[in-house]
């Protein structure tokens, strides 16, 4: 017979790796299922990262997360997600894509292909989309954005030594990846469609930049944006008067952003406010309007990322086993 999950997680990433967790301590049944390795968005964030929240507001299940400092780096935090899911002993499938979910509450069916082409199905009584906001960049949009000097995933700067960067954006990406490309010996302009650094750069970051803008060591273009990519230069638009000018560049890191994928909530017949981006659910359960459908994580904050993240995205695992289990309330 053919073994009926209480939950599948479709999504191994921190907040989804909360929700199985949360499930384990319930005495709930739960597979994660993740087409990448486990935290493949943290794998992906630039390698020498430190995290703007501290180790203990990233902590799952009272699992302690021990470092020498207040704030995790990025090797800090995949070695301790890595260390949860082997200490609550969750069953995830790795590099495995969910290519289908059917069914209604207390009989889904989730079809998955494995990278070797095998298609598994199984079964559960719901389902969790914890997905995260890292599937898609947000897209500049013009012309030369295909060339192969522009990069929407900043690692580290030893590629950018002796070159012409341009960085695009405002926010944390955009601060460090200057600065670092800045310091590892890159003629770095930075450019950004408002007049300042966006509200959330973190406060140890904020004077190093400011400074170097100050200083003009990085020349910044405020109320620019790009209007075209060209091989060997960039050509951006004032907002304001209009006027273009063209500066000599090797490469664009496009540090605008991603986008989360709700496709799945869609098939399933999720309402999506257009606007927003936000999945209709019920905040204090993570219950979609479908029911039996639940989502964990950014995936609930639509286009505005920068509203849920590991620390608060976390809570949500506690409120869906709570939900499922019918103690929500008591």
């Amino acid at each position: 017979m053919t073994e009926v999950f209480d939950l599948i997680i479709v999504g191994a990433g921190p907040c989804g790796i909360a929700v199985g967790a949360a499930a384990r301590s319930g005495g709930l049944s739960a597979k994660l299922i993740d087409e990448g390795c486990v935290t493949s968005s943290l794998v992906n964030y630039p390698y020498y990262m430190t995290f703007f929240s501290t180790a203990e507001k990233l902590e799952i299940e009272g699992v302690p997360f021990t470092i020498a400092e207040s704030k995790p780096t990025r090797r800090e935090a995949l070695a301790y997600y890595r260390r949860v899911v082997r200490h609550c002993n969750l069953d995830i499938h790795q590099y495995e894509e969910v290519i289908e979910i059917s069914g209604e509450a207390g009989d889904f069916t989730v079809l998955t292909r494995q990278r070797g082409g095998d298609e598994h199905r199984y079964s559960a009584k719901a389902v969790v989309v914890a997905t995260g906001s890292f599937h898609q960049p947000n897209y500049l949009g013009v012309p030369g954005e295909d060339l192969p000097k522009v990069l929407h995933y900043y690692k580290e700067p030893y590629p950018f030594f002796d070159q012409d960067v341009l960085v695009v954006g405002g926010g944390n990406s955009a601060v460090e990846s200057a600065l670092e490309t800045f310091r590892g010996h890159a003629r770095v302009t930075l450019v950004h469609f408002t007049d300042k650094l966006d509200r959330g750069v973190k406060p140890w970051v904020l004077p190093d930049i400011q400074n170097r803008l100050d200083k003009g060591e990085i020349p910044v273009f405020w109320r620019h944006r790009v209007a075209e990519i060209l091989p060997g230069s960039v050509v951006l638009r004032d907002d304001d008067t209009g006027k273009t000018v063209e500066i000599k560049n090797d490469w664009v890191l496009a540090m605008t952003g991603w986008q989360a994928d709700p496709g799945f909530l869609g098939e399933l017949g999720v309402e999506i406010d257009s606007e927003t981006g936000i999945p209709s659910h019920d905040p204090t359960s993570m219950e979609t309007n479908v029911s039996g459908v639940y989502i964990a994580g950014v995936l609930a904050a639509g286009h505005n990322a920068n509203k849920i993240f590991i620390e608060n995205g976390k809570l949500h695992g506690g409120l869906i086993v709570q939900h499922l289990s019918g103690s929500a309330g008591a």
